[in-house]
């Protein structure tokens, strides 16, 4: 039996990870859940699942929490009890979504646990932190994304000499999002409901708009590259509108490996919580008899300038990701929030990646620093604009 700490239990990634150990509960036993804000789903999973323990973000709503969860079960609250719950378990789950889950990260790592990691961005702006943490005795980083969990099984099967020593490029697939095929112009007026509406993928709106703008696609060439150790000019993005090719490796003969499925966040959820195993159930199983096709196409940078933002990020090192990260969700922000366009997103965080001050990312502190000035630089940019 599997003993799985999950925080961020109430978002989508914490949502479908329930569904997997509902599909095997014989296989997996939750025994923390964590969440910020949302008691009354917090409440209803820990009736579900009896953890030994649960956690409340926000400490003003302990007392609320602790009235309603099941005799027995300890409860915690505040950033340090997310932390806490980080150590518990075989395996723990950061569904947390943002900067906030770096915590979350570090002490899973620190602890010599299998971090089942779908908070990309602790490797976005903290890699350089992460990094040695990986080598701590028993802790083991396995993705959640769908295209490094993919790339994470295109590798599996040699040995780690054999398979990057023939390695020549990774290449990430992206749908494209709900804009895709749209020019710059046609995008200056577009809603937030518009930029929510993705054609494949059911996911938080902070991911969503990510995907509308190409971003997310960035951050994940940048954790690509922290994850499997692979130059930035040596993993290239596609597009692929089907999603059913999650993400491919390509070797220096010309072989290409792919991994395919239908598009369902369980199945690389269940591959972090079972490795080296497989689970049974066959979520995101593809129906081989139906006739479809698959297509691929080269990113339109010029319209979606996140994407070339991100690369220019990560090359650029140091603290640099962790203040286009800042910048982008403050950004994310404004505009879900309807402060300002789409459009303006890119702009933005152009404007904020140009003030970068070029810190090395050697402390917790100088992560946080940057994370807060590119923030900053957003909110400025705003102010600027609205002048």
């Amino acid at each position: 039996m599997t003993k799985v700490s999950l925080l961020g239990s109430t978002g989508s990634i914490g949502s479908q990870t329930l569904d997997v150990v509902r599909a095997e509960p014989e296989r997996f036993e939750i025994v923390g859940l964590a969440a910020w804000s949302s008691v009354e789903l917090l409440v209803e999973q820990a009736k579900e699942f009896r953890p030994d323990a649960v956690a409340i973000g926000r400490i003003d709503l302990v007392a609320e929490l602790e009235k309603q969860v099941p005799p027995g079960t300890k409860v915690l609250a505040g950033e340090k009890a997310f932390e806490e719950l980080s150590t518990v378990g075989d395996v723990v789950v950061n569904g947390v979504v943002g900067f906030a889950g770096l915590g979350v990260t570090l002490s899973a790592l620190s602890a010599g646990k299998r971090l089942a990691l779908a908070n990309k961005e602790s490797l976005i702006a903290a890699g350089p932190l992460v990094r040695p943490l990986r080598s701590v005795d028993g802790a083991e980083l396995i993705p959640v994304d769908s295209e490094h969990c993919a790339i994470h099984q295109c590798l599996r099967g040699s040995s780690s000499n054999e398979t990057y020593r023939h390695l020549a490029k990774l290449v990430l697939t992206a749908s494209g999002g709900p804009f895709r095929g749209l020019k710059a112009d046609e995008l200056s007026a577009v809603t937030v409901d518009e930029a929510l509406a993705h054609p494949t993928w059911s996911m938080g709106p902070k991911i969503t708009v990510d995907s509308s703008t190409l971003m997310n696609k960035g951050l994940e060439v940048i954790e690509a590259h922290e994850l499997f150790g692979v130059a930035y000019e040596d993993i290239e993005v596609v597009v692929h509108p089907e999603s059913i090719v999650h993400s491919m490796a390509t070797f220096t003969d010309g072989t290409t490996i792919a991994q395919l499925s239908e598009p369902d966040m369980r199945l690389p959820i269940a591959y972090a919580l079972a490795f080296p195993e497989r689970i049974s159930t066959p979520f995101g199983a593809i129906d081989w008899g139906q006739t479809r096709a698959l297509h691929f196409e080269s990113p339109d940078r010029s319209t979606f300038r996140c994407l070339n933002l991100a690369y220019r990020a990560g090359e650029i090192g140091g603290t640099a990701p962790a203040w286009m990260n800042g910048a982008n969700e403050a950004a994310v922000d404004f505009f879900l929030q309807g402060s300002i366009s789409w459009s303006e997103i890119s702009y933005s965080i152009e404007d904020a990646l140009e003030k970068h001050d070029a810190q090395a990312a050697d402390s917790v502190e100088a992560v946080i620093r940057a994370d807060r000035r590119g923030r900053e630089c957003v909110a400025s940019y705003l102010s600027t604009r609205s002048t």
